[in-house]
């Protein structure tokens, strides 16, 4: 008997977010477990076009349907075609009501939810939490985001199976930009200069990432490695961007600071690949995919460890978790890596076994079959 699988969601290919990237994974993994088993599998996205999926490398377009921003006519097509399938998939618990909607009409039909973080940790309406628990299985990407699904919410941990976000299985190598001089130039960092890295998106409403704590910290880590240099990428708005260099000029790091603004994907490789150090104490990631990424480029990484950030480094195995608010903890975190780097370089084959695409499709196929 084949095993027919709808996977409904937001947006797969028309950002480049953390979302995003588990979901043009997850439709990966999905579409080779239905080419191996029989099984038949389509996509569906509320806010992608269907262009968008053409040329794309992680399955056929002709799997993938997008409905433009249309949400009407994407619960509908959703709620029509329920009884086709055996298994929903949601990318999203912003989808709940779809789900809920096709619980009603296949009641038989296998309701997944993939939970990423902060939008599912916090208190939700009772109408929300009485569609949440008509899932029948949940795919938290962290252990931390398992804990508070079941104390929060209330969820059965037989409910919960935690499935970590993994490498995209098309990254490419980065020796080619290791010595990559032009851009070193770009951004006025000598020869000399150590450079520190935090990739996120910078927002006034959602200031946990960390990169405020490193600046504190840097006031001291100068006086012991004065050239060290401090870039954050990511897009931002305004109010934080200016935030942020008042910072830096309170405590004269100004020339040691560089924000660069929204980095395309094609560009990241050479970013990684320059810098010496990830560094993003944060304090509300769901798991952080950028963390892993930074290992796979050979970096050294420091994460808070009040959160998902604690899978993706390992509990501490690949990297050095700090308490996210202790000033003191990461500057000592950066001490030791800045003397001695090569010590902190993570553990390629552990993090390929923890952290590789077919660790992650073996454990989504589990579900499947």
């Amino acid at each position: 008997m084949k095993n027919k699988v709808l996977f409904l969601t937001l947006k797969v290919f028309a950002a480049t977010g953390g979302i995003e990237k588990v979901c043009r994974i997850a439709g990966k993994a999905i579409f080779e477990w239905a080419q191996m088993n029989g099984g038949i599998v389509k996509v569906f996205s509320m806010y992608d076009h269907q262009k968008d999926s053409f040329e794309n490398k992680y399955f056929p377009a002709e799997i993938f349907r997008g409905f433009r921003m249309k949400k009407m006519r994407f619960i509908i097509t959703s709620v029509l075609n329920a009884k086709k399938y055996d298994t929903i998939i949601l990318s999203h618990i912003n989808l709940l009501l779809v789900g809920w909607l096709i619980k009603k009409i296949n009641p038989k039909a296998k309701l997944v939810l993939f939970a990423h973080g902060i939008e599912i940790w916090n208190d939700i309406s009772g109408f929300r939490l009485m569609m949440l628990k008509k899932c029948d299985l949940i795919i938290p990407v962290s252990q931390f985001t398992s804990s508070k699904i079941q104390e929060v919410h209330q969820i059965d941990s037989n409910k919960c199976m935690v499935i970590n976000n993994c490498l995209d299985p098309f990254l490419p190598m980065g020796k080619e930009f290791k010595n990559n001089f032009d851009l070193r130039d770009k951004y006025g960092f000598k020869k000399e200069d150590l450079i520190l890295f935090t990739l996120t998106r910078l927002s006034s409403k959602e200031r946990y990432k960390g990169y405020d704590k490193v600046l504190e910290a840097l006031v001291d880590i100068k006086k012991l490695h004065p050239h060290v240099k401090y870039l954050i990428a990511g897009s931002y708005d305004k109010k934080e961007k200016d935030y942020i260099v008042e910072m830096a000029l309170k405590y004269e790091l100004s020339d040691s600071l560089v924000i660069s603004g929204f980095i395309p994907d094609e560009e990241l490789v050479a970013h990684f690949s320059m810098a010496d150090i990830y560094i993003m104490p944060s304090m509300k990631e769901g798991f952080g995919i950028v963390f892993i990424e930074a290992m796979y480029y050979g970096l050294p990484v420091i994460a808070g460890n009040r959160d998902g950030s604690v899978d993706a480094l390992c509990n501490g195995d690949l990297g050095i978790l700090v308490d996210p608010t202790d000033t003191v903890a990461i500057k000592n975190a950066l001490d030791k890596i800045l003397k001695n780097k090569s010590e902190f370089i993570p553990d390629k084959k552990l993090l390929m076994e923890k952290f590789s695409y077919e660790t992650y499709k073996r454990k989504l196929e589990q579900i499947l079959n």
